[in-house]
């Protein structure tokens, strides 16, 4: 099983840095892949960015390549969104996520989700 927990989330002017963690408390996700997927407000959710099990291959939103690195650590069982130059179009609810297998694909969802953390990014 798993259970996620992001943190992190906050204000930051335009141009500002912003670094979400995620924790799985149960540390059962050490070989699934995982990413970060967000939602703004009357919109759906979007994919973010994803790291395979060991974190030989990430994947990225056009929008964010270039600014947003993710990282994991999986001794402690954290997922990490280091989040530079960010922009007013980048506020959204930001949700840790899990997959059920070692390596990601976007032809299907991650089975595991956390409750979010809210990135507000002003102008």
């Amino acid at each position: 099983q798993v259970q996620l927990t992001e943190s992190g989330g906050g204000l930051v002017q335009a141009g500002g840095s912003l670094r979400l963690t995620c924790t799985n408390a149960r540390r059962t996700a050490s070989n699934n892949a995982m990413g970060w997927f967000r939602q703004a407000p009357g919109q759906e959710r979007d994919f973010v960015a994803a790291i395979s099990w060991n974190g030989d291959r990430t994947d990225y939103a056009d929008s964010v390549k270039g600014r947003f690195t993710i990282s994991r650590d999986r001794a402690t069982s954290t997922l990490y969104l280091q989040m530079n130059e960010l922009k007013p179009e980048d506020t959204a609810v930001y949700y840790c996520a899990a997959d059920r297998l070692s390596y990601y694909s976007r032809s299907r969802p991650m089975t595991y989700w956390g409750k979010g953390t809210l990135v507000t990014v002003s102008s």
